[in-house]
């Protein structure tokens, strides 16, 4: 199985992963991080986490596939990342191409498809990338992709951190690679110490409800007030403990995939955008996750934070919107941009 092996590492590369390991499915040995994370309610608004079920399988890899007996992880470049800050509204890197969700499923299913080529027979599988319920980051490092940096990012070093992850559950047995144990952090704390709204935690966790990525992304609702002006022009996630790591001076060049293709810079008068218009411009982008009322109402914020005068009459505009979210966040802007 050796040789099968090193077929579907090389497979993969073709299809433009940079990394490829293979670890066991046996249990979770942090699954303890994982539920005081949870208990601690620092996973904010993301329910999902919380519900009973969801929880058992990230604990044990056979409540997702009964029959698993090798994990595949996978990982691929996006576009990279911009060391110098726009004075505008910016998006994080990873949401200026396609929207992974949508491409990486078709790569994972050629492999899955490769593999059962290769030994001609069906093979019980599942697939997922930043969907599934399993704790990916640890059976990254079980695989020996990288170790867990100190603002939680799974790093390799020698290309980085600015990469997807993905993940093949099969129902074959494959020798697992040597997991990752030395940890490259050292004494740095770049990350901690650059992040605006201090999220990370010393246990390499985040308070996601403090999350820049959280705050303008899963979460759905109002965003606190006191934490508006540390979103300082993030209109759409973050890249800040990315872009002060040392090690993402060796990160790859995005895959094809993933290039940019959102027009930039982004324009204050995205604020103005119409459902139908905010559909067409992010058609197949990630940021339509956060929907129009929350990309928008990140404009606002972003606004308040970094606009002018010359954006009160758009603010204006905005807040008379029908969506009270938008109203509210755009009367917050108004009100620090008219002091």
């Amino acid at each position: 199985m050796n040789d099968l092996k090193q077929e579907i590492k090389e497979k993969a590369r073709q299809l433009g992963f940079v990394l490829a390991g293979v670890t066991s499915s046996e249990a979770s040995a942090h699954y303890d991080i994982f539920e005081d994370w949870i208990d601690n309610k620092r996973h904010g608004n993301m329910d999902y986490l919380y519900e009973e079920r969801n929880r058992i399988r990230r604990a044990d890899i056979k409540k997702v596939l009964p029959d698993c007996k090798s994990v595949l992880m996978l990982a691929i470049p996006y576009a990279p990342i911009s060391k110098e800050q726009s004075p505008g509204p910016v998006i994080a890197s990873y949401a200026l191409g396609d929207d992974y969700h949508e491409i990486l499923p078709h790569k994972l299913k050629a492999i899955v498809s490769f593999i059962e080529a290769q030994v001609g027979y069906s093979i019980s599988n599942r697939y997922y990338t930043d969907t599934g319920p399993i704790l990916e980051r640890e059976l990254a490092q079980r695989a020996g992709l990288g170790w867990i940096g100190k603002n939680s990012m799974l790093i390799n070093p020698e290309v980085g951190s600015t990469f997807f992850l993905a993940e093949i559950l099969l129902g074959i047995e494959l020798e697992p690679d040597q997991s990752f144990t030395t940890d490259h952090c050292g004494t740095c704390t770049r990350c901690i110490t650059a992040c605006p709204t201090q999220c990370i935690l010393p246990n390499r966790t985040l308070d996601a409800r403090r999350c820049i990525s959280y705050l303008t992304i899963e979460n759905k609702g109002e965003i606190p007030t006191d934490l508006r002006p540390h979103i300082q022009n993030w209109a759409f996630g973050c890249d800040i403990c990315q872009q002060v790591c040392p090690w993402n001076r060796f990160s790859q060049p995005g895959d094809p995939t993933f290039e940019a293709k959102i027009p930039l810079p982004v324009l204050t008068s995205d604020l103005l955008l119409t459902s139908v218009e905010f559909n067409q411009r992010f058609k197949k982008s990630p940021v339509k996750r956060a929907k129009r009322r929350g990309y928008l109402r990140n404009l606002a914020v972003v606004l308040g934070n970094y606009g002018n005068k010359k954006d009160l009459s758009i603010l204006d505009q905005a807040r008379q919107d029908v969506e009270p979210l938008i109203k509210e966040h755009a009367e917050w802007a108004l009100g620090k941009l008219r002091k």
